[in-house]
């Protein structure tokens, strides 16, 4: 794959466009000419929030259309309704994930239920999803996944540690399909660390402060950031697949 500056004539879905990072990866995409899906949950808040964000997107053709990552038969029926609508994709991102934050030393308080929605929604749930697109992508014979991943896969440190683990696995699976899908589809992560939006329940503004003034670049992330490095890896980084890019502004230095 070549740099390609311009996405015109792609088809990229992102997965959990509703949320902050999604969101600003889908517009990042439409104003380089992509035509662009974003799936959310069957809820009347994601439903609104998705509505508002396709009408933010330059250009036309885009669509919001329900899935849930944990429920393999609505992704699924997705892939259906994109190959109805689009008859291709070119560009898979995984940008759906769920926390909720657990004071590590609390082993009592990462019950079995939290843990194995955390692992449904954060490892499953992207992995299903690259399943259930892989034959699209294949066919485009230019695919690219990029999967949200985080530095707390690697260093442990996260809102939870069953958070830290379904990110390390994410990691892991982003080289075992780099192998297995090669050469018509590149897969990729973006490891983020502290990025400034509601992702994290009850994360203050005091402790945004407090992470910014330890970070080397003295800034937490904004999602731009983030979705900034997600374009790149479809736009500037053809010859990269089974890696995982940090885009933590030196945290985890």
């Amino acid at each position: 794959m070549s740099i390609q500056p311009s996405m015109a004539g792609k088809v990229v879905l992102v997965v959990g466009g509703a949320g902050s990072i999604g969101a600003a990866a889908a517009r990042l995409f439409a104003s380089l000419g992509a035509r662009v899906v974003i799936s959310h949950r069957d809820e009347a808040e994601e439903a609104t929030s998705a509505a508002e964000v396709i009408a933010t997107l330059a250009g036309a053709g885009h669509a919001a259309l329900v899935a849930d990552v944990a429920q393999t038969a609505t992704l699924t029926a997705l892939r259906g309704e994109i190959e109805r609508r689009c008859g291709q994709l070119d560009v898979l991102v995984n940008a759906a994930g769920f926390t909720k934050p657990v004071p590590h030393a609390d082993l009592d308080a990462l019950d079995d239920e939290l843990i194995d929605r955390m692992f449904a929604v954060n490892w499953r749930g992207q992995f299903a999803t690259i399943r259930t697109f892989a034959p699209l992508l294949k066919a485009s014979g230019d695919g690219l996944i990029v999967s949200l991943s985080s530095i707390a896969g690697t260093n442990g440190i996260g809102s939870s540690i069953a958070y830290c683990a379904a990110k390390a696995g994410i990691d892991v699976m982003t080289k075992s399909l780099a192998r297995v899908l090669a050469p018509e589809v590149r897969v990729l992560a973006v490891a983020p660390g502290v990025v400034d939006t509601g992702f994290v329940p009850g994360r203050s503004a005091d402790f945004n402060a407090k992470t910014a003034s330890t970070t080397p670049l003295k800034r937490i992330a904004t999602a731009d950031d983030i979705a900034s490095a997600i374009l790149a890896c479809a736009t500037q980084l053809g010859f990269a697949t089974g890696t995982t890019l940090v885009v933590d502004g030196g945290r985890s230095l």
